[in-house]
């Protein structure tokens, strides 16, 4: 995805700021998470939701997109993917919500 001017990145932003901000069915877990059972996937869900330390090297395009922070000894990354309403492609806008179908996923660092 390329976003072109800062007005767009902005919308983005605050978009994926609302959508990370209230865990739902579209938040995924991968295995490595789901192991360290239900009070990590908590904590972690939890961390993301919570999550403001965006920086120009961790949020080069400030569009709010992806993090990592450390929990019970684990780093995590956690990335929002914005897909077409299908969820088959990238969305052709993703600053326009009519088009657009946000996925968080939380990972630990050692399964990227």
């Amino acid at each position: 995805m390329t976003t072109t001017n800062a007005s767009s990145c902005s919308t983005i932003a605050k978009l994926n700021d609302c959508f990370r901000r209230r865990p739902g069915p579209n938040w995924m877990m991968t295995a490595g998470v789901q192991a360290k059972g239900p009070i990590f996937v908590l904590a972690a869900a939890s961390a993301v939701a919570t999550f403001d330390a965006f920086t120009a090297d961790n949020d080069p395009h400030g569009e709010h997109d992806f993090g990592s922070f450390d929990l019970c000894g684990e780093r995590l990354f956690w990335k929002i993917d914005c897909y077409d309403q299908d969820l088959r492609f990238g969305s052709p806008d993703p600053s326009d919500p009519s088009v657009t179908k946000r996925v968080l996923t939380i990972m630990l660092a050692s399964e990227f």
